[in-house]
């Protein structure tokens, strides 16, 4: 591993001391959302409840029998709450009596399209949903010789691991990055590397990045992926969770909750309301 030389540690320490009040602050917040998205990155190993119906939670947990499951569950994340789109290979499953990628390769195009929008409709756009479940299915049975677990053996980098979600249809670089990130969060699937896993930048993210100082309120998308690159290079996606999690329980869009929240000493939104 390799040192940094004393006299280049020496100017590191001096330009950190010489930092600006703004950079000195992003840096105190940055260390307080790495300290926590660590710890739960750390955290053990549990089934997570994408849907919290225990049968398809049991499913989209099983990597070992049926890794395609989660695969196809990233595939139909669009859209709709991600609960609902979660739901689809489990309901699947129960309209054709399992779930194993014999049975689903067997599958038209046609018998997808029916699957998905008889009854009740199972995704807001069955027409092209039932298309990309039909694409990535074929996929997966042709690539990956149907094991879909090939996806993230052998320790890839990340990179990698995004590169291969962005080739399924209807993918793009949010779902791939935070499958990614499940991965090697809740699942712990071990990757060589973190530096190509980003932050997801949905309503709950953005809004915190704003009160937080980091981003402007108006900030786009992209503006707060490559400021989370500028935070934390070697694993953008750390801070995902703890900026979701701050989020969904205090930092709300209309009455945030300042008081609960961890953040509030560092928060300059939290300090304005006192």
């Amino acid at each position: 591993m390799r040192r940094t030389p004393r006299g280049t540690a020496r100017k590191l320490a001096a330009r950190e001391r010489h930092r600006s009040p703004d950079k000195m602050k992003d840096t105190a917040i940055r260390d307080a959302l790495v300290e926590r998205g660590t710890v739960l990155f750390n955290a053990p190993k549990k089934l997570f409840p994408f849907t919290r119906e225990p049968r398809a939670d049991a499913l989209l947990n099983d990597l070992t029998g049926h890794p395609h499951a989660f695969v196809l569950a990233c595939v139909m994340d669009r859209q709709i709450k991600a609960e609902r789109a979660w739901l689809i290979p489990y309901r699947i499953s129960e309209k054709v009596g399992g779930f194993s990628m014999r049975t689903l390769s067997t599958l038209s195009r046609t018998d997808v399209k029916r699957l998905m929008g008889k009854p009740d409709p199972l995704h807001r756009f069955v027409d092209i949903m039932a298309v990309h479940f039909h694409s990535a299915v074929q996929r997966i049975e042709t690539v990956y010789d149907g094991n879909a677990a090939k996806m993230w053996s052998g320790e890839p980098s990340s990179a990698e691991v995004v590169y291969r979600f962005l080739e399924f249809d209807g993918i793009g670089p949010k779902i791939a990055t935070m499958a990614a990130n499940i991965l090697a969060r809740k699942f712990k699937i071990p990757l060589a590397d973190y530096f190509s896993i980003d932050i997801s930048a949905d309503v709950h993210i953005r809004r915190v990045f704003a009160r937080l100082g980091l981003c402007p309120e108006d900030a786009s998308v992209e503006q707060v992926i490559y400021r989370a690159r500028a935070l934390n290079p070697e694993f953008p996606g750390m801070i995902d969770l703890p900026c979701w999690e701050i989020g969904r329980n205090w930092c709300k869009s209309r009455r945030p909750e300042c008081a609960g929240c961890y953040m509030k000493d560092l928060c300059p939104s939290s300090a304005e309301k006192r």
